[in-house]
């Protein structure tokens, strides 16, 4: 059976992603950007590998995003610091990730290149890694299998399957099966996906397979160690504000029309406005929008400066900074949830804050994490957020709980990077 998931794949579903592809860069840069890429992968790898001895360890990390490589770099680390003298490969699949990150702890970065069998099986003879390691959800069937054709163990963390998940459907779980495994090693977020996964694996597989947790909690709070000092601080003895962070159009479309009724309602509240693509136009019209109803805006970009103290609409015009600005906020919205789905509710989650979300989620234990403790809630509609907020600004016995709340999921779930080194090394 797996012969036939193998044609299927190569021959069928592969070819027709490619050709949507390539039909797509002629629209998006970014596609265009992904796409073009890969091709000079291999070229990367051989002019890095060229400096070698050809003694050293090499472990091969694949992240999809930048959200993924967070995940991946408590691992990056953990590994580097038993393992001093091992080389790091990170691949990733989108450019956000690609061209966001430029971090030390890679010493050879690349686009994945594309999943074809023969293509992939070159390049992992090119590499020769001590192992190929995943991150998330973002796996790659034809590179599994020429890795293992090639005894090349691969390694599977973070791995989530959300609920309703398509691959326990008859058909789609038989093809998951031949993929899993043939993973080495998978180590999951929760005892439920555990269970999952063994529902997909049966009794025929060989795969190690361990509740290890995710590893993103602990990168989250090593960034956070640095604001030690703001820790000891109540979100009470902030300035009343509240954090719009990584808004998308469709948040938007949402949630303003109620972002204004609280800023009308609550007279001392300010707002940060940070959308998901500063680009000028994007920040343009979102200056624009907040000057029509007569609200003060001012600007944090590269140029100018950002004024804790600017008063009721600060539109943020930087990425990479917001880590840093939710330690300003008592409350934080995070985009997303009526779109692609939520980005990162951990940042604002170490920074005590009570976080509101759409209804996309599914994907994100530690959204759900801050549901069930009461440090974040899923809202439908712009109404709902408006009586959130408003019920915790108006109460200071109910924002301390959701605060406290927030940063124990956090506190937690951190160690999960240290189980999954133990785990790459040992397994």
């Amino acid at each position: 059976m797996k012969y036939f998931w193998f044609f299927v794949y190569e021959f069928v579903l592969i070819p027709i992603v490619v050709i949507i592809g390539f039909i797509g860069m002629y629209f998006n840069e970014k596609l265009r950007d992904g796409l073009l890429g890969r091709f000079h992968s291999r070229k990367v790898l051989k002019n890095y590998l060229n400096k070698l001895s050809g003694d050293e360890t090499i472990y091969w990390f694949h992240a999809s995003s930048h959200g993924e490589f967070l995940q991946t770099k408590p691992v990056l680390l953990g590994l580097k610091e038993v393992e001093p003298h091992t080389k790091i490969i990170v691949s990733f699949f989108s450019p956000s990730g690609y061209n966001h990150v430029d971090d030390e702890s890679i010493d050879c970065k690349i686009y994945l290149p594309l999943d074809f069998y023969w293509t992939v099986k070159s390049v992992l003879r090119l590499v020769r890694p001590e192992k190929l390691i995943f991150a998330a959800y973002d796996i790659w069937p034809n590179l599994i299998w020429a890795a293992k054709e090639l005894g090349i163990p691969t390694v599977l963390f973070a791995a989530r399957f959300k609920k309703g998940t398509g691959k326990l459907l008859p058909m789609v779980r038989n093809f998951y099966h031949h993929v899993y495994k043939d993973f080495h090693s998978i180590y999951t977020i929760t005892k439920i996906d555990h269970n999952h996964l063994q529902l997909i694996l049966g009794n025929s597989s060989n795969t190690t397979v361990r509740v290890l947790g995710n590893p993103r909690y602990d990168h989250v709070k090593s960034t956070a160690d640095k604001f030690t000092t703001e820790h000891t601080k109540s979100v009470l003895s902030r300035k009343k504000r509240i954090i719009f962070a990584s808004i998308h159009d469709e948040d938007e479309k949402v949630i303003y029309e109620s972002v204004l009724r609280l800023l009308n309602d609550h007279k001392n509240l300010s707002i940060l406005w940070v959308p998901h693509e500063p680009i000028s136009s994007v920040i343009n019209t979102s200056i624009q929008q907040f000057n029509e109803v007569g609200l003060k805006v001012n600007v944090f970009s590269k140029q100018t400066p950002y004024d804790k103290d600017d008063p009721q609409v600060i539109v943020v015009d930087v990425v990479g900074v917001l880590s840093h600005l939710y330690w300003d906020g008592i409350i934080a919205y995070v985009g997303g949830g009526f779109s692609t789905g939520i980005h990162n509710v951990m940042e604002p989650a170490i920074a005590r804050l009570p976080i509101l979300f759409g209804p996309r989620y599914e994907n994100f234990h530690e959204a759900e994490e801050l549901i069930n403790s009461g440090g974040g809630w899923a809202i439908d509609n712009g109404q709902e957020l408006f009586d959130k907020i408003n019920m915790l600004l108006s109460d200071n016995s109910k924002i301390i709980p959701a605060s406290l709340a927030a940063t124990d999921v956090i506190h937690k779930n951190i160690g999960a990077a240290t189980r999954v080194v133990r785990g790459i090394i040992r397994d």
